[in-house]
Parts: C-alpha cells; structure tokens; sequence
C-alpha cells in the first residue's frame, strides 16, 4: 500500500508472519510483520517489525474507505498539543489519523512509533508515543486504491 503526495510517502507492506509455524497462541499466531518505508522532507528510513495482528491489519483497508466515505473525523491536538489518533494497535508502531478533508480527498496522518520512527527520533528518549506522525494528501481515488493493494497483500495472511 502505498500513500504518497508532492512532499511525503509512505508505503507499507505484510512481509510475514512472526511466527512461521503456529505456536498454539492466538495472539503469536497471528503477529505480522510490517515492513514499511518512508520518504519526508526531513529524510527517508525503512523498518521492518511484528506491528499488527491479522484482524488489526485487516482494519486499515476499512479505515481508509471509511476516510474517503467521509465518516471518519478529522482529529485535531488536544489543549497541551498532545495528538491521540484514532485508529490504533495492540502494539504502538503504527496508527492512524485524519488531518483534513475536502470534497476531492483528505490528509492523512500516519503515526509512527518505536520501531517505526525515523532513526533520529528513535534516538530521543523523550518522543512521544503517537507524536511523530507523517502527513499525505490524496485524493479519494488513491484512498481506495490503497484499501485496495492493503486488502490484496493481506490475502496471504489469514488469521491462523
């Protein structure tokens, strides 16, 4: 899936299971790695982690039509400037935010955390879970594209 516009991209890809065979554990059977590479006007980094579980991947595609439906909200910092996205994960890698909207698309925020973050914001003990986030504008068209390539990549992860 891949999310790009004139200054940022963001593409991010299943690459595997955690686990190769089953363990027996709902939850570790079902951990995907994600792999994902970044482009910003501040630099580009790859990463590849265990990020989502199946049904939780399985969540983003529907996020993305709901944003080009319209029916998601646009989330705006908190009074301290705190920023809480709304789509979020078990683990707080990745997650999801709407900037803004108009009649032909949105800004989307993808939240970057941990394993995820450019390397030079890893290095910060100080970051904040969810502050670092990248922002894309697309139309609603690339949205659904999006939805699309995330879906495709997925059918080979069933959950197990």
């Amino acid at each position: 899936m891949l999310l790009s516009d004139h200054a940022s991209s963001v593409e991010l890809c299943p690459l595997r299971y955690q686990f190769a065979t089953v363990q027996g554990n709902r939850y570790d059977d079902n951990w995907l790695v994600i792999g994902g590479t970044v482009t910003t006007t501040e630099g580009s980094w790859s990463f590849a982690d265990p990020s989502l579980l199946t049904h939780e991947a399985r969540q983003v595609a529907a996020w993305l039509r709901a944003v080009a439906a319209g029916t998601v909200s646009v989330i705006q910092p908190d009074a301290e400037g705190y920023l809480s996205p709304d789509t979020w994960f078990t683990e707080p890698v990745l997650a999801l935010s709407l900037s803004d909207r108009s009649e032909t698309g949105a800004v989307i925020r993808l939240h970057l955390s941990l394993e995820a973050a450019p390397p030079w914001q890893q290095a910060d003990d100080r970051a904040d879970i969810y502050q670092y986030f990248v922002e894309v504008q697309v139309d609603t068209a690339a949205l659904l594209h999006a939805a699309d390539q995330w879906d495709l990549a997925l059918a080979s992860f069933p959950t197990r």
